[in-house]
């Protein structure tokens, strides 16, 4: 199944989790810690827990007590704590290489 695409706010949304590795998040929460929109990380965290990076769990409240909806907690899987810190340095590796390979105009060497 290969490793999932590491874009910078699939990047951002692993580091996230990997300054705190062992918590639970929820999603405004990680969305915060990787300076991303709400909105774009949600298909990003369902991509990850499809590959097994992460498992996610809905929290057990009273919606009308607690007067909010609730909220599902995300957190790095056995599998994503072990591949996640390895597939983030070779995507910095990666991105090292590429910038190394500009000219200072900007253009390609």
């Amino acid at each position: 199944m290969g490793e999932p695409r590491m874009t910078m706010p699939t990047r951002a949304v692993l580091a996230a989790f990997m300054a705190r590795p062992a918590d639970e998040h929820y999603g405004l929460e990680v969305s915060e810690a990787a300076g991303l929109a709400p909105g774009s990380i949600y298909p990003i965290l369902i991509r990850l827990e499809q590959y097994g990076w992460l498992e996610s769990r809905w929290e057990d409240i009273d919606k009308h007590a607690e007067g909010r909806p609730p909220r599902r907690y995300y957190r790095l899987s056995e599998k994503g704590a072990q591949d996640v810190p390895l597939a983030l340095a070779k995507a910095q590796g990666r991105r090292r290489s590429a910038s190394a390979t500009l000219r200072p105009e900007g253009g390609l060497a």
